[in-house]
């Protein structure tokens, strides 16, 4: 007999493992879809973070921008103004110079474009160097070719209009005459 309850007894062992290994599997196969589900929600995150981050890099970069740059419109509109004081200066024959009445007016013009100058110069404002230079598209417009025996072709002989930069961007470009063979 007890053979016999025994043998009932690991059937019974044996009904009952039957019966939780789908149950198990189950488990197995939920835990399975909640760690994959866990992992995307995870990439999720990471990758709004990511985002949040690069917006908010490219705010701040713009925010240097308008701040560098915002006086742009003004620096180029005062340029013209740095031309007609230079043309009048220029303007000026030499011996108006030497006379005592002008000295003055040319002392005060002088003073006015050392001042333009100075302002340029605090707010990142500077002049191209052309003259000499090699043809740079960035920088310079080449308005006409020179014929020329003494500069190499593709150098700037002659400078029409100035170019200015406002820190590393251009505000003008230098409009100028480039050399060209003979």
């Amino acid at each position: 007999m007890n053979d016999e309850a025994n043998t009932e007894e690991t059937e019974e062992n044996e009904a009952e493992q039957a019966a939780e290994e789908p149950v198990l599997d189950l488990n197995l196969d939920r835990l399975g879809e909640l760690e994959k589900e866990l992992e995307e929600v995870r990439q999720h995150v990471l990758y709004a973070q990511a985002e949040t981050q690069n917006v908010r890099r490219r705010l701040e970069q713009e925010k240097v921008n308008a701040a560098s740059y915002a006086a742009t419109a003004f620096a180029r509109d005062m340029l013209s103004v740095k031309d007609n004081l230079e043309r009048a200066l220029s303007a000026i024959p030499a011996d108006l110079r030497d006379d005592e009445r002008m000295k003055g007016l040319v002392a005060g013009i002088e003073a006015t474009g050392r001042e333009l100058e100075s302002v340029f110069q605090r707010h990142g404002i500077s002049r191209i160097e052309a003259m000499g230079a090699k043809l740079d598209p960035h920088f310079h417009q080449a308005m006409i070719e020179v014929p020329s025996a003494d500069a190499e072709p593709g150098t700037i002989v002659q400078e029409m209009q100035s170019g200015y930069t406002i820190k590393d961007r251009l505000l003008r470009p230098a409009l100028v005459g480039v050399a060209k063979k003979d």
